[in-house]
């Protein structure tokens, strides 16, 4: 069995209202940032997980996601693995 450090990036889908991202991207405009034209808010996951290989912990990480992690009617997500 093997260690794996996973990543998972979770964000809105395109299209989806992200009324985080807005008040980001105002916030920042209004402390002088003018060139932020927008902003998108999301968030990191990162998991230690012990399996046989990088298939299976990339195959069960996707299970996680789809089952709890995130939301696959408004988000979308990456999974990004390292072998500790």
């Amino acid at each position: 069995m093997n260690t794996y450090n996973i990543s998972i990036l979770i964000k809105l889908k395109q299209g989806v209202n992200d009324p985080q991202g807005i008040a980001i991207k105002n916030g920042l405009n209004q402390l002088g940032f003018s060139d932020v034209n927008s902003a998108r808010m999301g968030k990191v996951i990162d998991l230690s997980l012990t399996a046989n290989n990088e298939e299976d912990a990339l195959s069960e990480t996707r299970l996680m996601c789809d089952q709890l992690l995130s939301n696959p009617v408004i988000e979308d997500f990456s999974i990004q693995i390292k072998k500790s």
